[in-house]
Formats: C-alpha cells, sequence, structure tokens
C-alpha cells in the first residue's frame, strides 16, 4: 500500500488506464471475431474501426494494426472470390521457355 500521496495518485491513475484499456481491447477482440465469422463490408470496416481506436488509445501499435488490416483484407478478397478461380490457377500450365538459341547475337563494334 502506498504511503506517498504521489504514489497513491499513481494507483488510482493506473487503475482507470487499465479498465480503459481492458474495455477497448474486448472491443477490438469482438469486432475481429465477428469479422472472422462473416467477412462482408460493415464488419471489415467495424473491425478496422477498433484498429484505429486500439492504436489511437496506445493499446496496440501502429505496425502490427498495419499488419493486422492487411491481413483482414487480404482475407476479405479471398472470402469474396468464387472458389471456381482457385480451380482455374490449378488447371494453368507453365508456358515453355525461349532457348538461348532463339535469340539474336549482339551486333560488335568496330575499333577505330
Amino acid at each position: 500500500m502506498p504511503i506517498i500521496k504521489s504514489a497513491k495518485k499513481r494507483v488510482r491513475v493506473a487503475t482507470k488506464a487499465a479498465i480503459r484499456n481492458s474495455k477497448t481491447k474486448r472491443a477490438l477482440k469482438s469486432a475481429l471475431k465477428l469479422f472472422t465469422r462473416k467477412s462482408d463490408a460493415s464488419t471489415h470496416s467495424s473491425a478496422q474501426s477498433a484498429l484505429d481506436k486500439a492504436v489511437k488509445k496506445g493499446v496496440v501499435h501502429k505496425n502490427k494494426a498495419a499488419r493486422m488490416k492487411k491481413q483482414m483484407v487480404t482475407a476479405a478478397k479471398a472470402a469474396a472470390k468464387p472458389k471456381a478461380t482457385a480451380a482455374k490457377t490449378a488447371t494453368k500450365k507453365a508456358a515453355p521457355k525461349k532457348t538461348a538459341a532463339a535469340k539474336k547475337p549482339a551486333a560488335k563494334k568496330k575499333a577505330e
């Protein structure tokens, strides 16, 4: 138990911040879970908004939030594409490579 007045205040401030941070974290987690269950535009925007708020309040680092946003975008794009496009890419064959004999030799410069 702190005795000094400033230490007592720091305890009060720290508990307020812990409560505020836990609320922000809980809102972020619920928004991300909702997005993973249902990947559409509205849940995507709410999840991004929750991430931005968490960054603004200092709960999440800005680089981590940027990484998570990128992962959400790729997940949303993957969910939006139909399964038929995956079958098309699997059936494509690689184009034959050109041989070295097909290339024309470079012209030599005359030395004066």
